[in-house]
């Protein structure tokens, strides 16, 4: 093993060892930025190979994960917008990776996670709608009690307005006046018809590549979440460099 590998490991089990005993979070969104730019300063001819390399190292974040029993994870794959402004090739080579990785990662050999979804699939190729759904009923039965949200096709506000169409209907079935929904509207009604309805709410959201915005990521949940920008673009996001969110996290949370 090399030096720099030695120091790297020695690095690793240290942090977490600052992390032994400390609160982590229940939930952690995860905005996968740099894919793009990561192939580009890899010399690769096909910047969208970086789609390909970036979904295949979710398998990898799940794991550290597991390892430290966090499971609640939302994963921001693909926004409304990047299928709106994106070329037809790249945004047809994206959602043939994620159907890849549904299918060889979280779904076979045995699912350790259970997928749900935040987005309109109606936005998507139909093979990509059909392997969503697949996903989600092959890991129903998922026992491990972790969850993956994966957003694809997703937007913050369009998520909050899809909720509030939700509530309205809702309430005309159920024979209530607007003025009566008006007069007993609670945050907690709005949350419960949100993709992430059940779950806590993340305490933690990672971005990686430097940028440092949501880009309508979670806009209701992340309302008290702590934000962790991380300069490594997302192939190239290590261990390590989880493991310091971890500890800034869990510094501010325990004081």
């Amino acid at each position: 093993m090399r030096l720099d590998d030695l120091a790297y490991d020695w690095y690793a089990r240290r942090l977490r060892r600052q992390l032994a005993g400390r609160r982590l979070p229940r939930h952690i969104g995860l905005i996968m930025d740099g894919n793009r730019r990561w192939a580009r300063q890899m010399g690769m001819a096909n910047p969208s190979l970086g789609h390909k390399y970036g979904a295949e190292h979710v398998d990898n974040v799940l794991a550290w994960c597991e390892s430290l029993g966090i499971k609640h994870v939302t994963v921001f794959l693909c926004s409304t917008e990047n299928l709106l402004r994106r070329g037809d090739t790249e945004v047809a080579f994206l959602m043939r990776v994620i159907e890849e990785v549904l299918t060889e990662r979280l779904v076979r050999p045995e699912p350790r996670w259970q997928v749900q979804l935040a987005g309109l699939l109606d936005v998507l190729p139909d093979s990509t709608a059909r392997a969503l759904k697949d996903a989600v009923e092959a890991t129903r039965g998922c026992r491990t009690g972790a969850r993956i949200t994966l957003a694809v096709g997703y937007g913050g506000r369009q998520e909050i307005a899809e909720a509030l169409r939700e509530l309205l209907h809702e309430s005309a079935s159920a024979g209530t006046t607007l003025a009566e929904l008006a007069g007993t509207l609670t945050e907690q009604d709005i949350s419960r018809h949100l993709y992430t309805a059940g779950q806590p709410d993340p305490e933690l959201v990672i971005r990686t590549s430097g940028e440092q915005r949501l880009s309508n990521f979670l806009l209701w949940q992340s309302a008290y979440s702590q934000l962790h920008f991380c300069e490594a673009y997302w192939p190239a996001f290590r261990e390590i460099d989880f493991l310091r969110a971890l500890r800034g996290f869990a510094r501010r949370e325990n004081g």
